[in-house]
């Protein structure tokens, strides 16, 4: 267990140092909500909140962190994440991704299904990509996509 705490101390305080809310413009708010992603080999990459009010332009913090993950490293498997605006996540649905992220997750590698997010930072407390998506409907068609890659 104490190897779980530590990383997740690490992730919440890497993460921590992207979070600096600013308003860009009258129009573009930024930072306000921060993550950290623990690779499948340990990096840890972060993103941040991006978005604009014409609605064409938001990004959240774990899509542009998958987002700097593939691109820094070409890695597409997740294994922890932690999410946050001010605090870190506390419960009651604090640092979960949206649906568009969850969704997100699994279409860039299946296997992101065990990927955990930190639901109480104090507690220690985790979820799984599966059990906040557990019917995904992209489920065969990945299979089916690994079989013909595998032959």
């Amino acid at each position: 267990m104490k190897e779980r705490q530590d990383i997740w101390q690490t992730l919440y305080e890497t993460a921590k140092r992207e979070y600096a809310p600013a308003e860009l413009t009258p129009f573009v708010c930024a930072r306000h909500v921060v993550s950290a992603i623990e690779a499948e080999d340990g990096q840890i990459f972060t993103g941040f909140c991006v978005e604009g009010l014409c609605g064409t332009m938001n990004l959240c913090a774990e899509r542009a962190a998958l987002l700097n993950m593939y691109a820094q490293s070409g890695q597409t498997r997740a294994k922890r994440v932690i999410t946050f605006r001010d605090r870190p996540p506390y419960g009651s649905g604090s640092g979960m991704p949206c649906g568009v992220c969850r969704e997100f997750f699994y279409q860039l590698n299946e296997k992101n299904k065990d990927t955990e997010f930190l639901v109480d930072y104090a507690a220690r407390e985790t979820v799984t990509l599966k059990e906040l998506l557990p019917d995904w409907w992209g489920q065969e068609r990945s299979q089916e996509e690994e079989k013909q890659t595998s032959m």
